[in-house]
């Protein structure tokens, strides 16, 4: 790297300082606190490992998470392991039996779905709780197996300090709409497509 001289260091140090105040100025100005509704969506991949992420933030803080499989359920998850040595400050209950052209059964699907569904508004209940995951909730929702207004007037009237994620893809216009943070993750390139199959501390 070029030496840099002392008019380079002092012009970065005034621009920097002007981003500063700009910065500071704006981030003083957010005051409020609340639970947010999170919604993770798109065709990339990554939607639930970010929330599993959140999940370790919260645990970080000492909180306690729960975690709603919808679709998921009928293989392994290492996520589950590796957050089960928080002992009782994760709760996590998978409850789907796979993607709907395994099942191959809308009545069993449906069922399915009410019954995460059920789980999820107990736990909502759980004043100890901080984080609430909806895994693949989108999923269930896209296919008509829960009723988006019902699940988004429930998310609406959840006590005010109960972060939530949804994720999956696909979410429902009304979700994004309710959401408070909602992030797209775009399918750029994928290993897949090139012949990888699904492999072990990357897919699962």
């Amino acid at each position: 790297m070029s030496d840099i001289s002392p008019e380079e260091a002092a012009r970065h140090r005034a621009k920097m300082e002007k981003r500063k105040a700009v910065q500071d100025a704006e981030v003083a100005e957010k005051t409020a606190e609340k639970g947010l509704l999170i919604v993770h969506t798109g065709a990339g991949k990554g939607k639930s490992t970010a929330a599993f992420g959140l999940a370790l933030r919260v645990l970080g803080h000492g909180g306690k998470v729960g975690v709603v499989q919808f679709i998921k359920g009928a293989w392994h998850s290492a996520e589950r392991d590796a957050l089960a040595a928080f002992g009782d400050r994760v709760e996590w209950h998978s409850m789907g039996e796979g993607f709907t052209w395994e099942t191959q059964d809308l009545a069993r699907d449906i069922a399915a779905a009410r019954r995460a569904w059920d789980k999820a508004r107990e736990l909502m209940a759980d004043e100890n709780l901080g984080l609430l995951i909806l895994d693949e909730l989108n999923i269930a929702l896209r296919y008509d197996y829960l009723p988006v207004e019902e699940v988004v007037t429930v998310l609406a009237a959840r006590r005010p300090d109960l972060h939530v994620v949804v994720t999956g893809r696909n979410a429902k216009p009304t979700l994004v709409e309710a959401a408070d943070l909602v992030t797209e993750m775009g399918l750029v390139k994928h290993h897949f497509k090139a012949g990888v199959k699904a492999q072990k501390g990357i897919e699962f």
